[in-house]
């Protein structure tokens, strides 16, 4: 795993701006996932190097990306292909959901978040225990 990328104080600013101006799908997830209710803590628009994530949890170095209709685009997808590599050459897993996806099924998406979180700490832990032989 490839150290934290450094991130941009104009990053940092986008990211605060954005928690203020949050898609619905948005919106939908971050009251289901704040003040640790998937018993997990989550973070909304958090910065990482120059993106900024949808929603993070940090002890599982787990990215959570709600893609819109303009994520279907060629470019775009063009852009989310490098943007999750950049991310998972530096640790993270990175796992998207759509609009659509919280609109119908809200609990299946909750329950992919929690079995995701699961085993990458069940994988961290043992990438760490490993470190140790």
């Amino acid at each position: 795993m490839s150290s934290k990328p450094r991130t941009n104080p104009r990053v940092v600013q986008r990211a605060r701006e954005l928690r203020q101006d949050q898609t619905q799908a948005e919106e939908v997830l971050w009251r289901a996932l704040r003040d640790r209710r998937v018993g997990h803590k989550i973070r909304r628009q958090h910065p990482l190097g120059r993106f900024i994530i949808d929603f993070y949890c940090h002890q599982a170095a787990l990215c959570i990306e709600i893609d819109g209709d303009a994520h279907s685009e060629a470019s775009q997808r063009a852009y989310d292909i490098a943007r999750t590599q950049y991310l998972e050459d530096h640790g993270y897993r990175i796992v998207r959901f759509t609009n659509r996806d919280i609109q119908q099924n809200l609990q299946a998406v909750i329950d992919e978040i929690c079995r995701t979180i699961d085993l990458r700490l069940i994988e961290l832990s043992e990438s760490t225990n490993g470190q140790d032989h």
